[in-house]
Formats: C-alpha cells, sequence, structure tokens
C-alpha cells in the first residue's frame, strides 16, 4: 500500500483527491489547504483522510511516501522543495514553478534525497497523445511538418498569472513530446484585453529543429470550448479533439503526391484525397493514468514520463515565451537552455 498525502484542495486538487481515493493499492491518508470549507468538505466526502491547514504536520508523518501538489503556481517551488526535503516523492501541478532557476533547484533537491520528481503535464498521459505519438514513431504519418494546438473557453481570468502561463504548458509538453525536442526560438503575441498587464490571448509559435513548428493559441475570452490539436504529416494527418464524447481521434489520408515525371508545374504536384480513419484508442481518464504512473514509480523507482527535466523544459518555454510577449511579439532564441537542461538530466 502506498500512502499519498494531497496538497490543495481547490478546484483542480479536489479531482484528485477523487482519483487517489479510488485507486487500487493507495491509501490516501492527509489532505492539506489553507482553506477551512475545502478541509470541511474533504472531511464529509472522505472521513478515513485526516485534514490539516498546516503543512508540516502532512510532511512530519513518517510513514508518507508522497505528496501530490496542486496548490497555487506562486507556491509551487516552496512547497515542493520543503516535501522533497522531508523525503517524500513529489507530484506536483504545471507549471512546474515559476522559473527555470527554481525548476533546476528542485531537479537538483530530488536527485539529492533521490525521489521521484513528477510534473502534472496531463496530456502526456492522454491515451489520444500516446496513440498519435506511436503513430509518429513508426512512421505512420511521415514526416512531420508541423503542428498546431488550441486551448480556448470563456473560462476563469486570474489575475496571478496570464493566459500563456495558465493554458499554454499543457500545449508545449505535448509539442515537445511529439517532436521529441527542445524548441529553438519563440514568438508570443497577445491583448491585454480584461486586465492591465495580463495576456488573456496569445497565439505563440515554437520553432523546432529541422524547421518544424508548433503553433499554440490559448485563449480565456473565446466564444468556443476548444481543445484540440491538429498534426500534419507528409503522409497522413491527425486531428484529436478532446471536446468531443467520443472518436476523438480522427486520421486523414490528405497531402500531396509529387509527380517528378512530369514537367509542367500544373502536372507534377497533385492532391491526395484518402480515408479518413476514426481509430479506437484506451478510454481510461488521463488523470487516473497520470496517477497510476506516479504510485508506479514511487514503488519500481522507474524515470516518470514527465519528470523534473520534461518540466524544466516547459517552464524555459513558458519563460522565453513571456519574454517575447511583454517585447510585442520579438523572436526569441532559447538556445541555451538547451545546455542546462541537458546538464540537469
Amino acid at each position: 500500500m502506498t500512502s499519498i498525502g494531497m496538497i490543495g484542495a481547490g478546484r483542480w486538487g479536489s479531482n484528485w483527491i477523487r482519483t487517489l481515493a479510488a485507486l487500487p493499492g493507495v491509501n490516501l491518508r492527509w489532505c492539506c489547504d489553507v482553506n477551512q470549507a475545502s478541509l470541511d468538505r474533504v472531511r464529509r466526502q472522505f472521513p478515513a483522510v485526516a485534514t490539516t491547514p498546516d503543512l508540516a504536520d502532512l510532511l512530519d508523518d513518517g510513514s508518507l511516501d508522497g505528496v501530490v501538489i496542486a496548490t497555487s503556481a506562486p507556491t509551487h517551488f516552496e512547497v515542493a522543495s520543503r516535501a522533497l526535503q522531508a523525503g517524500k516523492h513529489v507530484l506536483i501541478e504545471k507549471p512546474m514553478t515559476l522559473t527555470t532557476a527554481e525548476a533546476h533547484a528542485l531537479n537538483r533537491l530530488a536527485r539529492d534525497a533521490r525521489r521521484v520528481l513528477m510534473v502534472g503535464h496531463l496530456l502526456e498521459y492522454h491515451p489520444a497523445i500516446n496513440l498519435i505519438q506511436n503513430m509518429i514513431a513508426s512512421g505512420e504519418l511521415g514526416d512531420i511538418y508541423y503542428i498546431y494546438l488550441q486551448r480556448l473557453n470563456l473560462g476563469t481570468v486570474r489575475s496571478d498569472e496570464n493566459a500563456w502561463w495558465s493554458l499554454a504548458p499543457h500545449d508545449i509538453s505535448v509539442a515537445c513530446r511529439l517532436f521529441g525536442d527542445m524548441p529553438l526560438s519563440v514568438q508570443c503575441r497577445g491583448q491585454n484585453i480584461v486586465q492591465p498587464g495580463i495576456a488573456d490571448v496569445v497565439f505563440a509559435t515554437l520553432e523546432f529543429p529541422g524547421s518544424r513548428l508548433a503553433h499554440i493559441h490559448v485563449s480565456w475570452l473565446d466564444p468556443h470550448k476548444t481543445r484540440k490539436l491538429t498534426v500534419v504529416g507528409s503522409k497522413k494527418m491527425v486531428v484529436f479533439d478532446d471536446t468531443l464524447p467520443a472518436y476523438k481521434v480522427a486520421v486523414y489520408d490528405k497531402g500531396f503526391r509529387l509527380n517528378q515525371a512530369f514537367p509542367s508545374n500544373a502536372d507534377w504536384i497533385t492532391m491526395r484525397q484518402g480515408d479518413v480513419v476514426m481509430p479506437k484508442h484506451e478510454t481510461t481518464e488521463p488523470l487516473v493514468c497520470e496517477a497510476r504512473h506516479f504510485i508506479e514509480c514511487i514503488r519500481t523507482g522507474c524515470q516518470p514520463i514527465s519528470d523534473g527535466e520534461s518540466g524544466t523544459r516547459v517552464v524555459s518555454v513558458l519563460e522565453y515565451g513571456d519574454r517575447s510577449l511583454q517585447a510585442g511579439g520579438e523572436v526569441v532564441r532559447i538556445v541555451a537552455d538547451m545546455t542546462e537542461l541537458r546538464r540537469c538530466a
């Protein structure tokens, strides 16, 4: 039985509590939150879980194997540092930290303590993303030219972070995962509509090695609820729409065929219009997959898919993207961080 403590019982923390409490082989022992109403709700729903507003109560429990941190982003570094120093395995929600330097520091703490450090990049555990990644690895899609991701809604407007920091970590982590690399540059343009100095909508372009591009559009001021990924390859194209109740992935056998035997441009290029296939994939809730993986890493010592290095990579892109955003869309090179990230591995 793996003993877990939950730090943060807000909207997303409540999903974690529900998931951990139902996971076989897991003992959800503690829940910590500074909001008394949140703790009262946990006690009503899960009376066997001990609750406290004091983080020390949870961290002083020597029988506790690990913690899941779902507090506000500005608190992530301090809370995760204390948990690692207390000898706990740590899963920390996105963004891992608010600076690349803090992310490197957490990686060092985890290595020194020989503890698992995992980051809550939820989409990396989505069965549909795993399916698409396998298609890319097998060569079914051919060479990947570009991808674009949209995360839009008329949703919660935050005052402690902009839409880039709030929404883009998911899409950055997926782009890095599918391309298998760190981007070379980032360019962000946005608008501060609801609150001065806080971007509500951001359009970002990441350039990866091989002239491959990822375009990210995030907004909490949009009439559509959109959670979509499009991958354009030389052989096939894929669309993943996470708002659909079923058949979330569609594979398009579309593209251009080069007929080099013909001398004229009109005959040289022809459009290919093939079938559209909606492949089956596992339907397990991504949060359940992520929670299971964290427990497996604690038990076996294996490296998490979204480990501390992955989290640092995402924070680095966020930080450089924010610099581009503040500079009105300037292209910012981020090659220098690759050396630091590899040193951190």
